[in-house]
């Protein structure tokens, strides 16, 4: 991937990561399905490691594993951070992993038209 394609690549993911709603979260694999590039999910996690950087207003906490797994957690540099945000929205986490997962998913193939 040359450099426009990663800056069109990280666009394309924030902007996916701009649309999930409050309270919600969706998976990296999601994420880059929905871009169309389903193999991209690693990308996607460092694009979401490195968000503060280029645009620190994206919900990246949001973004977990396809599990529900809190997998990101240490880019938020405060142990605890992410799963704050998430808790402020009403999104329980117990034992770094979001609870009633399947109704918390926000699957962006189904939600918004790319």
């Amino acid at each position: 991937m040359n450099v426009e394609e990663k800056d069109a690549f990280r666009r394309a993911v924030y902007d996916v990561v701009r649309d999930i709603p409050r309270g919600r979260a969706t998976t990296y694999g999601a994420i880059a399905r929905a871009i169309g590039y389903p193999s991209h999910s690693r990308l996607v996690g460092r694009m979401m490691a490195g968000c503060e950087a280029f645009a620190p207003n994206i919900p990246a906490h949001r973004v977990v594993n396809s599990a529900g797994c809190l997998s990101g957690k240490r880019a938020f540099g405060v142990a605890d951070e992410m799963q704050q945000r998430l808790a402020s929205e009403g999104v329980e986490v117990e034992n770094d992993r979001i609870k009633h997962w399947r109704e918390v998913f926000w699957n962006p193939l189904d939600e918004i038209n790319l």
